[in-house]
């Protein structure tokens, strides 16, 4: 089902349809949310990109629960995905980073991302700074930059309806097994 969404969403050309917010929760239980760009999806789960010390990779590391949520509104479509999240191999992580383009991976190697910055000038220095040391373009992935994969265990599908009386269904794993049942709007 998530694959014919995200088809229809791209063959309608939403701009960043692949966008989806990331929540997780710290150790109070306060729950943090923000938008990243699913980069793969298969048997295995949803899989994303980001720095391994920044806000969520800490909050995922103290608890690897987290959910994600596609919202395309054109097509009145919401998918909300839970399930558990580990870490990718490096080896997948350079297989990705090394794909990206240029300016993204100078960028990836130059932010430290959510800590603090004392301005945007210190940032573009770093970035020149690396091109100077890599002027071929092949800066390094830091080894604190790597991947992400959630493997679900809940999804739930929105289809909205002009009259409100929207469609909803739940898909849960259940000792390997999918379960299916259609909710109330």
């Amino acid at each position: 089902q998530f694959h014919r969404w995200l088809g229809d969403a791209r063959a309608e050309k939403i701009i960043d349809a692949t966008a989806m917010a990331l929540c997780t929760a710290d150790t109070t239980g306060q729950p943090h949310s923000r938008i990243v760009l699913l980069k793969q999806f298969d048997e295995r789960g949803f899989v994303w990109y980001t720095y391994q010390e920044s806000d969520k990779a800490r909050q995922l590391e103290q608890n690897p629960r987290a959910s994600l949520l596609f919202y395309w509104q054109r097509l009145e479509r919401q998918v909300r995905i839970e399930g558990t999240v580990t870490r990718l191999d490096p080896s997948e992580a350079d297989e990705y980073f090394y794909s990206r383009p240029e300016g993204s991976r100078f960028s990836a190697a130059a932010s430290i991302q959510s800590s603090p910055l004392a301005s945007r000038d210190e940032l573009e220095k770093t970035v020149a700074s690396l091109h100077e040391q890599y002027p071929d373009g092949n800066v390094p992935r830091p080894a604190v930059w790597g991947g992400y994969r959630l493997k679900p265990n809940r999804f739930e599908f929105w289809q909205g309806r002009a009259d409100r009386l929207h469609d909803r269904f739940i898909y849960t794993e259940l000792n390997g097994e999918w379960q299916t049942q259609r909710l109330s709007p």
